[in-house]
């Protein structure tokens, strides 16, 4: 597993943000690991192409886990058997995910109430690959029901090598602080590293949870929207301080990954995030958010970036 993370400070798995060209923004930019966006084992085994099309790696598997999601364990186990996983060294298992869709099938946060399929799926999983598998989940359903502890024990007898834990609950979605407090409480539970994932917006609030919460790394969500440089301070790797000219690098992987047609609409909540830092002005901001055309849009950022 040394061979595969390159450092402590990791980007997290983000539905509609860490595609193909954003995770090699942040490997570039240091990153210890990327993973992708949510693929659902379902979506793999029936052959979907908007499913299959979220594994594009471009060659930089050898540092991506691939982040599935499900409710049966039977889908787990043909869908890490499939090609297009093969490539990926690290099956992250998300029971974390608290959107109503994927909730209400049984999937994602759902699974926090329901120990017994949790723990079928992962041991599915293990034995069906001999890939390193590990589970990202929250503290719990809710406040009322804080089962993070409990859970991860589950998850390291059930057979994963590693935990993410977000420290929210699924009633909190994205609301309020992550409380590393029971985070800790994880790390001491078991004897699997465990990655801490909540409120992580620099790399010296990267370090101190690693240091004072004891987690073996951090991942990092949010705070790396439009900010791939948390993993440059992180890990001392040189990378472009020109935002302007990195948004445009993204702009252009997009485009080099996917239809033409398709970029400016992925890339602009990207864009936005990215523009939040820069001290541009209103009709320049809105310009940029509203221009469709991607040639035009690259020569708005060229026409920023000289002057």
């Amino acid at each position: 597993m040394k061979r595969i993370i390159l450092n402590q400070c990791w980007l997290a798995p983000m539905a509609g943000f860490t595609d193909c060209a954003f995770r090699e923004i942040c490997l570039r930019a240091g990153a210890g690991l990327v993973t992708t966006e949510m693929v659902s084992t379902k979506g793999l085994v029936y052959d979907s192409s908007s499913t299959k099309d979220l594994l594009f790696t471009n060659g930089h598997s050898d540092h991506t886990a691939v982040q599935l999601f499900g409710s049966e364990p039977e889908f787990f186990a043909k869908a890490v058997q499939m090609p297009e996983i093969q490539a990926f060294p690290i099956i992250d298992i998300n029971m974390g995910c608290p959107v109503p869709k994927v909730v209400k099938t049984g999937a994602g946060s759902a699974l926090l109430q329901n120990f017994k399929l949790a723990s079928e799926i992962i041991e599915s999983t293990v034995l069906a690959s001999k890939k390193i598998v590990t589970v990202k989940f929250r503290l719990g359903w809710d406040s009322q029901n804080i089962v993070a502890s409990d859970f991860a024990k589950m998850c390291e007898d059930s057979g994963a090598s590693a935990v993410c834990v977000h420290g929210r609950t699924r009633a909190q979605l994205y609301a309020g602080k992550a409380d590393w407090e029971q985070i800790e409480k994880v790390v001491n539970r078991v004897k699997i590293p465990v990655i801490g994932n909540g409120d992580i917006t620099d790399a010296q609030t990267a370090q101190e949870r690693i240091k004072n919460n004891g987690v073996s790394a951090v991942a990092v969500g949010r705070g790396a929207l439009g900010n791939p440089w948390i993993f440059s301070d992180f890990s001392g790797k040189e990378f472009n301080q020109n935002r302007l000219e990195v948004i445009k690098e993204n702009y252009l992987l997009m485009a080099k990954y996917m239809p033409a047609e398709r970029v400016v609409p992925a890339m602009r909540a990207q864009m936005n995030f990215y523009i939040k830092k820069l001290n541009l002005g209103a009709s320049v901001r809105n310009q940029l958010n509203r221009e469709n055309n991607l040639e035009r849009v690259l020569e708005m950022l060229a026409d920023v970036i000289k002057n």
